[in-house]
């Protein structure tokens, strides 16, 4: 009864936007959103830094938009980043904009808040941004976008298929109508993928589809952190030694099966809650059943790692850069240098 109540003022909500009673606004220059239609990870993240590194090539200057979760004075502007240079810490700006923004340094700026048509303007106004992504917008309407994206992770694209709280749904799948293209992301970690595009397609059959997976690019050890100097291990990324994976994602799951697909030798997993701040209690957590499972090395993912710089760890402790892999990078590219080039 209450996912029936709350997916009926959804739609309801989307019916008043789409009347114009709610209204939207322009931020002037080419807008382009990635979202999600569940909760949990889909993979944004990549995402964000690939559609950035696209427009940043093509000369345009970037201002990521995002809302920030989790972090602290969240009715507070962060500008996380100028482009130059990292403005906030993680608490600040929250863990996914402070890892954006080193990503990102010298192609694009960072800003949390969540009135982002205040936040674009005032960008564009003070730093001449010719072009935006905004982060997990699908339902931040209040933003007018050139290019709405969703993304879909394959291991679990719908859940159960109901809206929350009885299932992941943020709204209703026939809202996948408003995407102006779906991104099916981890494909890799799934074996219905051609069932999965016959349903997308059975719910918006003109929206093109494209496919994705995450590979482990890089390796860096937590001490050298967010800088790029060094792999570990062997070039191809199998690491041989026994290691204890740990996260805080939204899909721990997907993190831990992406490594043992990529053959590392994973003896154990610790899972903490998403967007989680640790603590010294969680680092003697980890190390404690590393040393009963006699494990040789840690491994964690960047997002995590934005939050661990003031930790010692008694193991070498490395951080898994991964890379978003397209079937048809060209295609994608082509649709958003589009929204730039007319």
């Amino acid at each position: 009864m209450i996912s029936w109540l709350y997916g009926k003022i959804v739609n309801y909500r989307n019916a008043l936007y789409e009347k114009g009673t709610f209204k939207t606004f322009s931020l002037e220059v080419p807008t382009i959103s990635v979202g999600n239609i569940t909760v949990g990870g889909t993979g944004k993240t990549p995402l964000v830094a690939f559609i950035v590194e696209v427009l940043a090539e093509h000369g345009e200057k970037v201002c990521v938009l995002t809302r920030g979760y989790g972090r602290e004075n969240a009715k507070q502007r962060a500008l996380v980043s100028d482009g130059k240079e990292v403005l906030a810490n993680p608490k600040e700006a929250g863990d996914e904009p402070f890892e954006l923004a080193h990503k990102l340094l010298g192609k694009s700026m960072v800003i949390a808040d969540a009135n982002r048509v205040a936040a674009g303007n005032w960008a564009r106004e003070n730093f001449g941004i010719t072009a935006f992504v905004l982060d997990d917008a699908f339902q931040h309407r209040k933003v007018e976008r050139d290019l709405d994206i969703v993304l879909l992770d394959a291991s679990n694209p719908f859940g159960n298929s109901k809206v929350l709280p009885a299932g992941i749904l943020r709204e209703s799948l026939e809202n996948l109508n408003r995407a102006n293209a779906i991104i099916i992301t981890r494909a890799n970690l799934a074996d219905n993928l051609e069932d999965l595009k016959m349903q997308i397609s059975n719910i918006t059959p003109n929206c093109p589809i494209f496919v994705s997976k995450n590979e482990v690019a890089n390796l860096v050890n937590l001490i050298e952190f967010p800088a790029k100097t060094q792999t570990a291990k062997t070039k191809n990324h199998i690491i041989t030694d026994k290691a204890l994976a740990f996260c805080g994602l939204g899909n721990p799951n997907n993190f831990f099966e992406q490594l043992r697909r990529e053959k590392f030798d994973l003896i154990s997993t610790e899972t903490f809650p998403d967007h989680h701040f640790y603590t010294s209690k969680d680092i003697a957590r980890i190390e404690k059943t590393a040393s009963e499972k006699n494990a040789e090395v840690l491994l964690t993912t960047a997002k995590d790692a934005v939050k661990l710089k003031n930790f010692n760890f008694n193991l070498p402790c490395f951080v898994v850069e991964s890379e978003l892999v397209f079937d048809n990078e060209t295609g994608f590219r082509k649709l958003v240098l589009a929204k730039v080039e007319k």
